[in-house]
């Protein structure tokens, strides 16, 4: 079947990135736009400005469902990110632009699972066979994938979209997809394991991250769909008394007169002198970094919040 407006689709690369428009587009994005979608490629050719381009709307994540509403004979495809939830955009979820030959038909037999499964590992690969070539690199956690029988010496089968035969990856890197909200601190200790990742505008991925991506992906894994931008988070979780806080709750940040513009994870428990540490993906640093707030962060503190 070919992808149609109006009809759902699916992610069908590891990582496929939202774009503004087709026009938006650098010269430096070309590892990002090709069927393979090369996104290691594509992040360490950038520069620190380039790292930051506001062209970059989001990212999905192989399997994540889409609805497709405009095709271009150039090859683009309009689409809602339907699992990243952003109400002030689109009700349905996050709008922006993608190769066409990122995304497949969605295959019935494989929308009904009873035992779903979840990618773990920071970063694997999909093989051909136990042991085998790697024929899909650069999956992330948070990845949903559909068993296609169990493990065998170790290894597990999956369905792939767009592929026909079932691919294979570790036992050990996948886990059974959340029936229960997590503890905040096992969101945390996702979200520390990206510690050091390069800081990308509209990132959502363990290759290249923003400050409402990381917090996304690591509630992600669990199962649980928080909104994808930071004012938006912000309006979906229940503010707490600041001094409340602790590890796994989330700060906000504005400045005055304007809209939340930065979130981080707390990371411990405000101290006697009312020192605050905090997990974020830093615009300014241009990494994952966990420190005390400064003082010019805190001038903007306006708010602890709890998933």
């Amino acid at each position: 079947m070919e992808l149609q407006p109006g009809r759902e689709a699916v992610v069908r690369v590891a990582v496929a990135t939202l774009w503004t428009s087709p026009e938006a587009v650098r010269p430096v994005d070309r590892p990002a736009l090709t069927a393979g979608a090369d996104i290691p490629t594509w992040v360490s050719g950038m520069d620190t400005d380039q790292q930051v381009g506001d062209c970059v709307l989001s990212q999905l994540l192989l399997g994540e469902r889409v609805l497709v509403s405009e095709l271009r004979p150039d090859g683009w495809a309009r689409v809602v990110a339907v699992e990243q939830p952003a109400a002030k955009l689109d009700p349905r979820g996050y709008p922006g632009w993608l190769p066409a030959e990122q995304l497949v038909v969605l295959d019935p037999a494989h929308t009904s699972i009873d035992h779903p499964l979840v990618v773990d590992a920071t970063v694997t690969g999909l093989h051909a066979a136990p042991n085998g070539p790697v024929v899909l690199p650069g999956v992330v956690v948070g990845t949903r994938l559909v068993p296609a029988g169990p493990a065998l010496d170790d290894w597990r089968p999956v369905h792939v979209p767009g592929r026909a035969t079932p691919l294979w990856l570790p036992d050990g890197h996948l886990v059974p997809a959340s029936a229960a909200s997590p503890a905040a601190e096992q969101a945390l200790a996702v979200a520390q394991r990206l510690l050091d990742v390069v800081y990308i505008w509209g990132g959502l991925s363990a290759h290249g991250i923003d400050c409402s991506g990381l917090v996304h992906l690591a509630w992600r894994r669990f199962g649980v769909l928080l909104p994808r931008d930071a004012d938006d988070q912000a309006v979906a979780t229940t503010p707490l008394s600041l001094g409340a806080e602790r590890p796994g709750d989330l700060y906000f940040f504005a400045r005055p007169g304007r809209k939340i513009h930065h979130i981080g994870i707390v990371t411990a428990a405000p101290g006697d002198a009312g020192q605050r540490r905090m997990l974020h993906a830093c615009y300014r640093r241009r990494r994952v970094i966990e420190e005390e707030l400064p003082a010019d962060r805190t001038a903007t503190l306006v708010g602890a919040h709890r998933v």
